[in-house]
């Protein structure tokens, strides 16, 4: 195996790695308007992943940085062409960080109100933006022979990529949900229980068109097996949410992220990029990496740096692991 087909792989762990960490993330934002009845019960939610939201977004910074590293033309065809959807996910994310930050700086009902609708649309937009996103990054975008795009927006917005958005809004809000369950007690845990029984179906049936669109348009075995593991879980763990096992369902529905995210790179590869113009012009792991010299490197800096990062970040969710309720928020303060 090449470092550049190293790299690639890697690359997919990183985005598997972000989705199912902040696809929970983005879900408990979903939630806070979904699931949660009054201010105590948003500040529970919130407090469920207050100690790690920021640490599960180091993930995106790491493949954002290990694409412009690795392979260049792929960076700067990915963010020249999807230059508007990436700047509002940027947007959203900035503003998701100063939401948490800010929202219990001052007491006034009007400022808290604000920074909670700022928390589940900034939650909500990059969970649909970026199915989107990949969606068009595996069915192939319209790239010419001096690797840039040449389409529009509007070619952005077809309907593999729109389902695909439905597809991560729902899963995500899905792993959210069961996550929820997972991490708080009382009454909210019990509504997170059958919220998700009432999402598990819906994301399912969504989901299984997706994937089985793009198996058939560009799968083998491979992609079918990730497939195959994807839905597998999907169901289990709708099951055990039903029993009441809240520990395997978290693990279920992060299952499915894995395997669903693992397929879409399975099918993409060798290429990184696909052409829908011509299959000469697509961008493949070859063609858009960097120089051998460069791989070498990065491969010793990510061989000492990721073990370090991972131990951190297991470490937090440790610390972090037992569950919250309202009786743990203090009363707001008139």
């Amino acid at each position: 195996m090449e470092l550049h087909d190293v790299w690639f792989v890697l690359i997919a762990v990183l985005w598997i790695g972000y989705f199912f960490l902040e696809g929970f993330d983005f879900g408990i934002g979903v939630l806070t308007k979904v699931l949660a009845r009054d201010r105590k019960e948003r500040r529970v939610l919130i407090n469920t992943i207050g100690p790690v939201w920021d640490g599960n977004e180091v993930w995106l910074l790491t493949a954002g940085g290990a694409t412009f590293a690795a392979f260049p033309e792929w960076y700067a065809t990915l963010f020249s062409g999807f230059y508007l959807p990436l700047l509002v996910i940027l947007l959203c994310l900035i503003v998701r960080g100063v939401a948490f930050e800010y929202r219990s700086k001052r007491p006034e009902d009007t400022w808290q109100t604000n920074w909670e609708h700022a928390i589940f649309w900034t939650s909500l937009i990059p969970a649909v933006l970026w199915g989107v996103a990949f969606g068009n990054i595996v069915r192939g975008v319209k790239i010419d022979a001096d690797m840039e795009y040449v389409g529009s927006l509007g070619d952005l917005l077809n309907p593999y990529a729109l389902l695909g958005g439905l597809v991560t809004l729902f899963l995500f809000t899905f792993h959210g949900t069961v996550f929820a369950g997972l991490k708080t007690v009382g009454d909210i845990r019990e509504r997170a229980r059958r919220l998700a029984l009432k999402l598990g179906p819906v994301t399912a049936v969504l989901a299984l068109v997706f994937l089985t669109w793009t198996q058939l348009d560009n799968g083998d075995g491979w992609s079918l097996l990730a497939m195959i593991v994807a839905a597998v879980a999907l169901v289990a763990a709708i099951v055990a949410v039903a029993v009441g096992r809240e520990g395997w369902s978290f693990a279920l529905s992060g299952l499915t992220i894995v395997a669903a995210v693992a397929m879409l790179f399975l099918t993409l590869f060798p290429n990184v990029m696909p052409s829908s113009l011509n299959e000469a012009w697509n961008l493949t792991v070859t063609n858009a990496s960097s120089t051998p010299y460069t791989l070498t490197i990065m491969t010793w800096c990510a061989g000492i740096a990721t073990p370090l990062v991972l131990l951190y970040q297991s470490w937090t969710y440790w610390v972090f692991r037992k569950r919250i309720g309202t009786q743990h928020i203090a009363d707001a303060p008139h």
